[in-house]
């Protein structure tokens, strides 16, 4: 029996203390919250059962080790914002504890040291995207003998029938201020054996726009999305490789409509005097006025998408393979699909470590340190699906 500790109790850390309240192994399960009553109200029934809630300004590194120290937990999955990753994570190892975020291993790599001095774990990146999209591009790799070309697709959005109910397509499951900044984050990939440096500015040209179809959604649209290229040493890809990308998908109409108002600077972050000394930078401005326009309502359902495909040689053979992840959102809990397959998947990643199946220590990857048999049986199980194919070779 084990102990979990959940920093951060909002869309994604709901599911997270979700999926650990149907966990009878787990034997205890705290989640810490600035604000606990409004947490413990966003909680499913199951969780409000079993879920013993906690104050926590993890802004205080001692109100923060005074809560590890309270309850001792075997485990911590942070959901708290990223900047505030590196400080809980090392409270963490001090304490005792595995860590698990969602966050990007970058401002990670500091707790090397202390982690395998522990001799705990450190598993970022451990969501959706990155997260389930690596495990998947893993396994995708071990398929081929020589790989060509990875590409990694992912994105949340509102089913078709919802979708135009915003002129965006577009309905908010994250934070929409962490979207609007990945709207103008640049882009690394390799084309033609070549590497492509993007300036965020551009990564909705029509030029970078392609279309992609999808079994049971349909075309959606591509576009760059952050660094590929750092993944290529992640999965051990040799010179052989010619194409590397990371894509967002969003509906038909989505690139062409923000294009025009990237370029004209509204999501700028330089700030704006608002007058009497108050600053907000045009980004902000604009997810303060769109954010109330797009919000679910309680029986629309948003939907998300993963696609791995990989291609090169196998015996010598021209081998080419797709993983696609496509979930809804489940109206019983009210747990969007980006709440299950972010949330769900940190929780299965504790769970993970603390029953030996990773046994690895120091700072893992999902791309190296989650087995993809185990945690693809994991999803299985929350009736989160992979779908296998083979390809024609390109």
């Amino acid at each position: 029996m084990s102990s979990i500790l959940v920093l951060g109790v909002g869309l994604q850390g709901r599911a997270v203390a979700h999926d650990l309240a149907l966990q009878p192994q787990i034997e205890t399960i705290v989640a810490a919250d600035l604000d606990p009553v409004r947490a413990a109200a966003s909680l499913s029934p199951q969780a409000r059962e079993r879920v013993k809630m906690a104050w926590v300004d993890a802004d205080d590194d001692g109100v923060l080790a005074a809560l590890l120290a309270e309850h001792r937990p075997d485990a911590v999955i942070c959901m708290l914002p990223p900047a505030m990753g590196p400080a809980a994570g090392r409270a963490a190892l001090q304490a005792g504890a595995h860590y698990v975020s969602t966050s990007y291993t970058g401002p990670l790599r500091a707790l090397e040291p202390l982690a395998r001095e522990r001799g705990l774990a450190v598993l970022p990146e451990m969501g959706m995207d990155p997260g389930i999209d690596l495990v998947l591009a893993q396994h995708a790799v071990a398929q081929l003998d020589v790989v060509h070309g990875l590409e990694v697709f992912g994105g949340g959005l509102p089913e078709a029938a919802h979708a135009d109910a915003t002129p965006l397509r577009y309905k908010i499951t994250w934070t929409f201020a962490g979207v609007l900044a990945a709207y103008v984050r640049p882009a690394r990939l390799l084309r033609g054996g070549e590497e492509v440096d993007l300036p965020g500015t551009e990564i909705f040209h029509p030029d970078q726009v392609r279309s992609e179809h999808i079994p049971g959604i349909g075309a959606l649209e591509v576009y760059p999305n952050g660094d590929a290229v750092g993944f290529i040493e992640t999965f051990g890809l040799g010179p052989e490789l010619r194409e590397m990308g990371r894509y967002s998908l969003r509906w038909p109409g989505h690139c062409a409509l923000w294009y025009p108002l990237v370029q004209l600077g509204l999501l700028g972050d330089d700030p704006v005097d608002l007058g009497d000394g108050v600053t907000r930078t045009p980004r902000e401005l604009l997810a303060m006025q769109l954010e109330p326009s797009l919000q679910f309502a309680d029986d629309e359902r948003d939907v998300i998408v993963l696609r791995v495909r990989a291609w090169g040689l196998r015996d010598g053979e021209p081998r080419a393979t797709v993983a696609d992840v496509v979930d809804h959102r489940d109206l019983e809990t009210g747990l969007f699909a980006m709440n299950r397959t972010v949330g769900y998947t940190a929780s299965i990643g504790a769970q993970l470590i603390l029953d030996g199946t990773i046994s690895a220590r120091g700072l893992l990857s999902p791309a190296r340190d989650v087995p993809p048999a185990p945690f693809f049986d994991a999803l299985r199980e929350r009736d989160i699906r992979v779908e296998h194919r083979q390809e024609d070779p390109r």
